[in-house]
């Protein structure tokens, strides 16, 4: 059987993004217009051709994002989409107000929607298709004329082609016609599989001549790899949302689909450079609309290039490509080695180079350190996540870590005044440079006040930990079944201005295995505080271990 391969493309091949539109419908983000405006800012400036920026004639707060775009937009790869309807059966597209909000976008390209597949809800009832069709025509002729672009959207293309595969075609056929310079193919319910998309794709190209584009949506898990299916089959306009954000599952996530354009198929769809802005890019995204970067998210996700098993390891010592399809750095992204139980050598050494730090010439000190990682995660510990952890570790087994301070005690009180929960209030006793410091401070929750109380304790000895932030606090506890005394596991991450560090305490009390991370993360910090001023001081940059990842 041959493999597919993209058709030539016809006129290059583009993105249309449509985060703002389709992306914004996803369960948990609700946008601002300044939202909008500034996910706009960064997906032009990765590179993508078209800019889809909402329904200005239905949706006030689209209408004022138009209104400010032109205003506060510099876009440099990007043009603007603005979408619509056409006018209904008997009304002269010029007296249609929904038109006329489309042209008073101003938005270079117009996008009309309807819909392909008659049985269907949406069609304008008491009209026959035919109707529907030359309505459409008038509409795309009228938006021409008045000097935009225009592209056609079908919904529902799929269903209506098994239906009626002679009225979708002549849907397509018929938006062409008018002068619609793409018309996009929707899998509006998102359950049509690679293959019906590529049967159906290829065989409306042959039957219309006209440029199709792809939207796909993620019902069935493949949005992704519809899109590219159509692709192979002959579109050339590919529309995605960033991180496949988007109603139900989602759609095509726009930074796989333009990997695997780029990468695999070698059709250049970003300006030179773009692709290694990939990983920051969706990360940045994320951040704007408040969710949690997808971790396993392919090629931009942090365990994207993450390894764990010995065997893997080892494969990765003699050839990354082993078990890595490409260089992550080409996207931006860094390859990661995960250390737990599983670990074996290779594992070891792989990850100390990564943080900077030689091991391969101790096999005793690789043994060591690899026994004490498995004795450790079968008390609860985890190294996956917590890198600065694994570091202090293998300094301690290497060459021994500075003992900044030693703790005589410490305790945490929370109280409660009728409804209302009290701050919470920690002391902490230690010994710094033979002197007794002794600080009491208050938090939302133990871990901040134990941390507040760490940082003022030691802040008249080391003035670097004032810039110390609690940023997160993740607890793990014990799973269902566990016996009264099983572990808590807790991961905090502390930040200063060059970087965060991720560190863990285990312990069968959840406060204390708070402070045992929290007293790991001041270590680090110290030490990472101390050996960045001793590289300032001798005109080097930090070393690479204690510096920001």
């Amino acid at each position: 059987m041959t493999a597919l391969r993209p058709a030539a493309p016809r006129n290059g091949c583009h993105i249309l993004d449509t985060t703002l539109l389709d992306g914004a419908r996803h369960d948990g983000i609700d946008l601002t217009v300044a939202d909008r405006l500034s996910i706009a800012r960064h997906l032009d400036g990765f590179g993508v051709g078209f800019l889809a920026g909402g329904r200005p004639g239905t949706d006030p707060r689209d209408r004022e994002f138009f209104v400010r775009a032109r205003e506060e937009l510099d876009l440099v790869h990007a043009q603007l989409v603005a979408h619509g309807e056409p006018a209904p059966v008997g009304t002269a597209p010029g007296r249609d107000p929904r038109l006329r909000a489309l042209l008073d976008s101003a938005a270079p390209v117009l996008t009309l929607t309807a819909d392909a597949d008659p049985r269907h809800p949406a069609a304008a009832p008491g009209t026959t298709p035919d109707e529907q069709l030359t309505a459409l025509a008038r509409s795309v002729r009228y938006l021409r004329d008045a000097g935009r672009r225009v592209f056609v959207e079908y919904g529902h293309f799929f269903d209506g082609y098994r239906a009626d595969p002679g009225h979708a075609t002549e849907a397509v056929r018929a938006a062409a016609r008018a002068g619609a310079e793409v018309v996009v193919l929707r899998d509006t319910n998102g359950g049509s599989l690679p293959g019906h998309l590529t049967a159906v794709v290829r065989g409306v190209l042959a039957e219309t001549g006209a440029r199709l584009g792809i939207h796909a949506q993620n019902d069935a898990e493949c949005a992704v790899a519809g899109t590219l299916a159509a692709v192979a089959a002959g579109a050339t306009h590919l529309q995605c949302t960033a991180n496949g954000y988007g109603e139900r599952a989602g759609h095509a996530d726009l930074f796989a689909v333009v990997a695997a354009l780029e990468l695999k198929y070698g059709i250049p769809v970003l300006p030179e450079g773009g692709l290694r802005k990939l990983t920051r890019v969706s990360r940045t995204i994320a951040d704007t609309v408040r969710l949690a970067p997808a971790t396993h998210q392919p090629y931009v996700g942090g365990s994207a290039f993450a390894h764990k098993a010995g065997l893997h390891a080892s494969a990765i010592k003699v050839d990354p490509d082993l078990y890595q399809h490409i260089d992550p750095e080409r996207v931006g992204n860094t390859m990661r080695m995960l250390v737990s139980d599983m670990a074996g050598r290779a594992s070891v050494e792989l990850k100390a180079r990564e943080l900077g730090i030689e091991v391969g010439g101790d096999r005793e000190a690789v043994g060591r350190i690899i026994a004490q990682i498995k004795e450790r995660e079968r008390r609860g510990y985890t190294y996956e996540s917590a890198d600065a952890s694994f570091e202090l570790l293998l300094r301690q087994e290497l060459t021994g870590v500075r003992e900044f301070f030693t703790v005589e005690s410490w305790r945490c009180i929370s109280e409660q005044y009728g409804a209302a929960a009290a701050p919470d209030e920690a002391t902490v006793k230690l010994r710094v440079k033979d002197d007794r410091a002794i600080a009491t401070a208050e938090g939302s929750g133990p871990a901040d006040a134990l941390a507040a109380a760490l940082r003022d304790a030691l802040e008249p000895y080391y003035p670097g930990v004032s810039r110390l932030r609690l940023r997160d606090c993740d607890v793990r506890l014990p799973g269902h079944g566990s016996g009264a005394g099983s572990p808590a596991t807790v991961l905090v991450t502390l930040a200063d201005e060059r970087g965060a560090w991720t560190t863990v305490g285990v312990h069968p009390d959840l406060v204390s295995a708070s402070f045992r991370a929290l007293h790991e993360g001041y270590v680090y910090g110290l030490l990472r505080s101390e050996e960045f001023l001793a590289g300032v001081r001798s005109g080097l940059s930090a070393p690479r271990p204690l510096s920001a990842r």
